[in-house]
Order: structure tokens, then sequence, then C-alpha cells
């Protein structure tokens, strides 16, 4: 149970977890990808492409891809499940047209401005994203939930992604805050929920893609019902 008396400040993850990253690239790639005239449909790429997408997040996360690698095979990859490969030309453009466009989507979880402004009047609120910066800076713009956070903390500004405990201290150190005040909502156990409990604060795991089920902080599959802990 989340023990609200001692939190004043609370950090949120920004993909799969507010803003809806599935269903803005699935509305990226119905814009991209109808041109070229490929024999499949945007929802069968989207198929072929989220858990491609997850996995080679999580080697960059890992340090093992680069941000060009990770932007790249994750095309590559989607196209050879398809069977139907493409050229390097094209995944690279079709790869800069998808980062030029992604951040202009405005999907966002349900219940999502609803809780930014419930937790707003009583809370301070952060985000730590390993993101790319200018891509997460016109996320929350043009989804309309900039103006909620104070801190809004990078990997590519920290020097280093989550869910290295450096970025978390970061934060923490930005916001003036000490674990103790602070609770961290995020998608991931690994990336988000594991190294904030480690470091003493506290966690909410919305888990919006059905990772393995566990009892080491409050978990909740919709937005909603979190304030009502908070």
């Amino acid at each position: 149970m989340i023990e609200k008396n001692s939190v004043t400040n609370i950090f949120f993850d920004l993909d799969h977890t507010l803003w809806d990253f599935e269903t803005n690239s699935a509305a990226t790639f119905e814009r991209i990808l109808p041109p070229y005239f490929f024999s499949f449909t945007v929802p069968d790429f989207m198929a072929a492409y989220a858990p491609i997408n997850h996995a080679y997040w999580k080697l960059y996360r890992e340090n093992k891809i680069t941000t060009k690698e990770l932007r790249f095979l994750r095309l590559q990859k989607t196209f050879e499940v398809l069977r139907f490969p493409q050229s390097d030309e094209i995944i690279q453009r079709i790869s800069e047209q998808y980062i030029q466009q992604l951040s202009t989507h405005t999907h966002l979880f349900p219940g999502t401005l609803d809780l930014l402004e419930n937790l707003h009047k009583k809370y301070r609120l952060h985000i730590i994203t390993n993101g790319f910066e200018q891509v997460q800076q016109k996320k929350m713009k043009h989804s309309g939930i900039a103006d909620f956070f104070e801190v809004v903390l990078t990997a590519e500004k920290a020097g280093v992604k989550k869910p290295a405990s450096s970025i978390f201290q970061q934060a923490l150190s930005l916001a003036n805050a000490s674990p103790q005040e602070a609770l961290m909502v995020g998608d991931s156990y690994e990336a988000d929920i594991e190294t904030p409990l480690a470091l003493g604060m506290q966690a909410i795991h919305f888990n919006s893609h059905q990772e393995p089920s566990h009892n080491h902080c409050l978990v909740v599959d919709n937005l909603k019902v979190i304030a009502q802990y908070l």
C-alpha cells in the first residue's frame, strides 16, 4: 500500500505510461506507409513492429546497440518478419519520416489528463524517460501535458539510461527531493520500478503491456485508479 503522507514528488515515465506509444506509432505508420504500396496492412505491420521495437529498446537500455542501430534495426527486422525485406535506403527513409512525425501525435492513455490535473494540486510532478530529448519535449507539448511537470530528465540529458540508479538520483537532485519523499510511476518493472524501490522510493507499476505479475509494489492496469491511492 502507498504511504501517501510521505510523498511530495511524483516521477512519471512517459512512453507506455502517459503517452500511448503504440497508438501513436500506428497513427504515424498510417501516414507514412501507404505511399509505398506495401502488400501488408498497417495493423499487420504494427503486430510485428510492437514486440520487435520493445526488444530493441531493451538492448538500447542495456547499451548493446546505439541510437542509430535502434532506429534502423527495429524496422529492418519488422520487414523481415513480414517477409517483405527492404533496401537500406527505404528503411532509412521510413525511419527518418517516423522520427519526424511520431511526436506530432497526441494520444494519451485514458485518464491521463484527469490524473495529472488531480495530482498537480497536491504534488510536484516530474518526468524521467529514456526517450530522446527533442522528441520527448515535442510529445509532451503537442499532447498538452508539458506544463504539469517541473523536472523533465531524459536519458540523453542525463547521460545514462534507466534502470541505472544515477538517472533517478539526478532527477531527485534536480527536484530537491529525497527518495523517501518520492514515488515513481512507470510501465516497465525492469526500467522504472526496480531501481527506485532499491533507492528507497515508493512506486506504482502501471502494467500497460502485460508484464509478469509481482508483489514488489502496487500494480495497476488503469491510470484512472491511481488517484484513489494518492
